[in-house]
């Protein structure tokens, strides 16, 4: 299993839809990450700053074919294209990178 997290910025004038939209996710997207082998999910909101910090636990074993498959789903695309308008992507995220991922540094069990 790996832990992946990560951060982006929410738009101020966003926050309430973004909060509306994940208040709610349709079942497609929930299943559609567990097929992916993403767990344990959570967003977590900072304010005022804005920041969103993402949590999951990844249990595949090819990690990129599962994020390739998330990304040409369909119902996946129209779900992105509701909450991409409502972030900020950092500056200093790396090339390719939309959300910045996040090193962990310490984890307790």
């Amino acid at each position: 299993m790996q832990r992946m997290g990560m951060v982006i910025g929410v738009k101020p004038d966003m926050v309430d839809t973004y909060k509306r939209l994940h208040a709610a996710v349709w079942p497609e997207i929930l299943a559609l990450l567990a097929d992916c082998n993403i767990a344990n999910y959570t967003i977590f909101l900072r304010e005022p700053e804005n920041l969103l910090f993402g949590y999951y636990e990844y249990h595949g074993s090819d990690y990129e074919a599962d994020m390739a498959k998330m990304a040409a789903n369909p119902k996946n695309q129209e779900w992105w294209s509701f909450c991409i308008p409502c972030q900020a992507p950092l500056d200093t995220r790396q090339q390719g990178e939309w959300w910045a991922m996040m090193e962990p540094v310490f984890h307790m069990d």
